[in-house]
C-alpha cells in the first residue's frame, strides 16, 4: 500500500522548484506600478490553507483615471503571498467613490471574505503549476 503522504510530498518539492509569481488579470500592465495604496490584512503569519503557508494578504488600490462627474475609476486588487508563490488578482473596480480599499477592507473583515481570498488564490497557485 503507498504511503498516502508521498504524493503530498512529491507534489510540495516539485512546486518549490518552481516558484510562481502570477499577475491573474486580463491585462498585467494595470499594475505595473506602485499601488496608490495598500492594506494589510495578514502579515508576517504562518495560516496553512492545504500544502501552502500564507505570509502575506493585501488588497492593493491603482487609481486608473479620474471622470469629472464620477470621481476616481478604482482597481482593487487581492495580493496574497505564499512559500510557493504569490497571486494578485482583480477584486473589484469601477467608480466606487470615496475611500474604496477602507471599504473593500472594512467589508472583508466582517464578512469572512479573508479566507475566500486565500482559497481562491491557493486554487489559483495550484491550477497554474499543472
Amino acid at each position: 500500500m503507498q504511503n498516502p503522504f508521498t504524493n503530498h510530498y512529491l507534489f510540495r518539492n516539485d512546486i518549490i522548484q518552481y516558484r510562481m509569481d502570477i499577475v491573474d488579470l486580463h491585462d498585467p500592465s494595470r499594475v505595473d506600478r506602485s499601488p496608490d495604496a495598500v492594506d494589510v490584512l495578514l502579515s508576517s503569519g504562518n495560516f496553512l490553507q492545504d500544502e501552502f503557508t500564507i505570509t502575506t494578504v493585501e488588497l492593493r488600490l491603482y487609481t486608473e483615471r479620474t471622470d469629472e462627474r464620477l470621481g476616481d475609476f478604482s482597481l482593487i486588487t487581492s495580493f496574497v503571498e505564499t512559500d510557493l508563490g504569490s497571486v494578485e488578482m482583480i477584486y473589484d473596480e469601477g467608480f466606487r467613490g470615496e475611500n474604496p480599499l477602507l471599504r473593500a477592507t472594512e467589508f472583508l473583515r466582517s464578512n469572512l471574505g479573508i479566507s475566500g481570498l486565500i482559497l481562491r488564490s491557493v486554487i489559483t497557485l495550484r491550477e497554474k503549476s499543472k
